[in-house]
């Protein structure tokens, strides 16, 4: 059992601040908050830390977590208390939400809820929320009702980043199509962000020349996901591409002008895969998103690498990638991903910058 006794001697013993592992412990673990909904929204702020509020999903209906909040906001592990949370807000897959205190905006534009296929993907457990956008007058609506909700008038002229995070589209010139009428609609509007795309359905020197050419300048995620049991975990279009591709294929897009930059599922894998990575961080212009896996029910706890169910796992996992790290100045950004191996610290060095 995680207690404080426990994160304190695995503090000492593999060189990591506490308030990394506590939270990196929260990811995995959980909640316990029966009835609650099974997977929510909430910043936390720890008591022995920085004071510094990251926003985090987790799971909320773990009932064998020793992580509890009460009515109040105040977070525990088992009878210690550990800091504060807000109010957990549902996860649903909405339709877009602003990142970095306003910078970026993240659309959700191709029903994300619906998108099945992934065995570790809890999309399919929550509520289908988010419309399709169709085209791009819904675009356009979207931005505004996003304009609408903010509580800056100026919400949309600080975006400097837009990123589309979506499974769903299961064909190259789909997704082409969907950037174009994205870029076409943030030039009506006089916007000049960025473009960001998470995907694995982009892999041709064509399709790579013609966002260059017609979008621009592309951050593009590819979602690599795992090494292992990929025909099992994974759908089908994401497990076409083989791991051994994706390294040329990053190449490939960045001499077309693009940024790549991949997303890894920390705990699908056992550790023995995580040195494949270093070819793959050779050819990113981003600091990839490594995850930490969550599981939300039983079955999803099966999914798991057997080793990765201990925080010892993640702690190693967290060495072994930094010391690809080590000669290069790409760093974690908190903001970028809400289920970071990073919080606190990177190695010896102290992490700074926006964290929501």
């Amino acid at each position: 059992m995680i207690d404080m006794r426990s994160i304190r001697q695995l503090s000492a013993s593999h060189g990591v601040f506490t308030g990394d592992i506590l939270l990196t412990a929260l990811n995995l673990l959980g909640v316990n908050s029966p009835g609650g909904a099974r997977r929510a929204r909430a910043e936390v702020t720890l008591d022995d830390a920085p004071p510094d509020a990251f926003l985090i999903i987790i799971p909320m209906n773990r009932i064998d977590s020793p992580f509890t909040l009460d009515a109040d906001g105040v977070l525990s592990l088992g009878r210690d208390r550990i800091g504060r949370a807000s109010v957990p807000a549902h996860d649903d897959a909405i339709g877009g939400y602003f990142r970095k205190s306003g910078q970026v905006l993240t659309l959700n534009p191709n029903s994300r809820s619906r998108c099945t296929g992934c065995a570790f993907c809890p999309n399919t457990l929550e509520a289908a929320s988010d419309p399709r956008l169709r085209d791009v007058k819904t675009l356009h609506e979207l931005l505004d009702a996003l304009a609408l909700e903010s509580s800056r008038e100026d919400s949309l002229d600080a975006v400097a980043e837009v990123t589309v995070s979506t499974g769903c589209y299961e064909q190259e010139d789909r997704a082409i199509q969907f950037l174009e009428d994205t870029r076409e609609v943030l030039t009506q509007r006089g916007m000049q962000a960025q473009l960001g795309f998470l995907t694995s359905v982009l892999r041709t020197d064509a399709a790579f020349r013609r966002i260059s050419e017609r979008v621009g300048q592309l951050l593009l995620f590819v979602t690599l996901e795992c090494f292992s049991r990929r025909d099992l975990l994974l759908k089908s279009t994401k497990a076409s591409l083989l791991p051994e591709e994706t390294s040329d294929l990053m190449r490939r897009a960045r001499t077309a002008g693009l940024q790549p930059t991949y997303n890894y599922i920390v705990g699908l894998d056992g550790l023995e895969y995580l040195p494949r990575l270093a070819e793959l961080d050779r050819e990113a212009e981003i600091f990839p998103n490594y995850q930490i896996y969550q599981s939300h029910n039983t079955l999803m706890d099966r999914i798991r690498a057997p080793q990765a169910e201990t925080i010892e796992y993640y702690l190693k996992a967290r060495r072994i990638i930094e010391r690809y790290w080590e000669t290069r100045q790409l760093r974690p950004e908190s903001w970028r991903n809400y289920r970071p191996l990073w919080y606190y610290t990177f190695g010896s060095e102290a992490l700074t910058g926006p964290r929501i």
